[in-house]
């Protein structure tokens, strides 16, 4: 569902990441980065934030299309392997290389109030609490060292960097499709 987590951040500006599948309603979790030994385990790259939670054996994920259900995961720093009962040897599993694992977004982890999902932000329609205009939707979010860095394209096709700091992202709501922003001197372009 998300990403490592990050540094600390304030409730108005946190975001989890996931990364949507191109199916809308599908969270990806992890993607298979090569088969692993010869009974048919999978080394993945995590993309959740809650990795114990969502590999858990007996969970059903999506893998290619079909369920599948976890046997057995082993963590081991930023990647996983993943067993499943219907993947037993080394060259069906090299199959499954550079796909994504699934979870469907009904089951997302519930974060804490003022907490999102990457999935969540990306899309919102971001304004400019000082003035009440458009500044344009939020396209992609960056993860630097001290916080995440919302991409904004502008309805002109440019691009915005807005830093999630409490001190610029005033509120964020997903239900209302907006993210208030209030500009430091300099921020945009004049």
């Amino acid at each position: 569902m998300s990403k490592p987590p990050q540094p600390e951040k304030v409730p108005a500006s946190t975001s989890t990441s996931s990364d949507v599948s191109s199916a809308d309603n599908l969270l990806v979790v992890a993607q298979v980065l090569a088969p692993h030994g010869i009974r048919g385990e999978l080394k993945c790259r995590i993309v959740t934030d809650f990795p114990k939670q969502r590999f858990k054996r007996g969970n059903t994920v999506l893998l290619d299309g079909a369920a599948r259900i976890i046997l057995s995961a082993r963590a081991q720093g930023q990647v996983v392997l993943l067993r499943f009962e219907d993947i037993t040897d080394r060259t069906v599993a090299a199959t499954f290389s550079g796909k994504d694992v699934l979870v469907p977004a009904d089951q997302a982890v519930k974060l804490p109030k003022g907490e999102f999902y990457w999935h969540q932000v990306i899309g919102l329609e971001v304004i400019d609490a000082t003035t009440q205009t458009s500044l344009g939707r939020v396209s992609d979010i960056l993860e630097t060292g001290a916080n995440d860095v919302y991409v904004v394209k502008t309805p002109g096709g440019r691009e915005l960097l807005i830093p999630a700091i409490k001190d610029v992202v005033k509120d964020i709501d997903p239900t209302l499709d907006r993210m208030l922003v209030e500009p430091l001197p300099g921020m945009l372009p004049a």
